[in-house]
């Protein structure tokens, strides 16, 4: 059974990220949207995690705009069309309130 986990808020602020990397399967993904795109700052330990988890990682482009963020190769940067559709893929969606 498939998760799709969203994070929308700072991995700076609080463990919600740490959390929520940690109850990752492997059949789960990960969108970051709002806040929890300065997860991808390069450089920054949240992003050096994520780079070596090697799981299915999106973003909002439009999130990633905003904040002048770029989506590294290993990210797919998706709309929100997009995000409708893996909701629509996963059995379940877990959104890191």
């Amino acid at each position: 059974m498939s998760t799709l986990h969203v994070l929308s808020h700072s991995p700076f602020g609080d463990s919600r990220f740490t959390s929520c990397l940690r109850v990752l399967g492997e059949q789960d993904a990960l969108l970051l949207c709002g806040d929890a795109t300065y997860a991808l700052q390069p450089g920054s330990s949240p992003f050096e995690r994520l780079q070596a988890a090697g799981l299915n990682l999106f973003v909002l482009a439009e999130d990633l705009q905003a904040r002048a963020l770029d989506t590294p190769d290993w990210a797919e940067a998706i709309n929100y069309a997009g995000f409708v559709e893996l909701s629509i893929e996963h059995d379940k969606v877990n959104t890191w309130l």
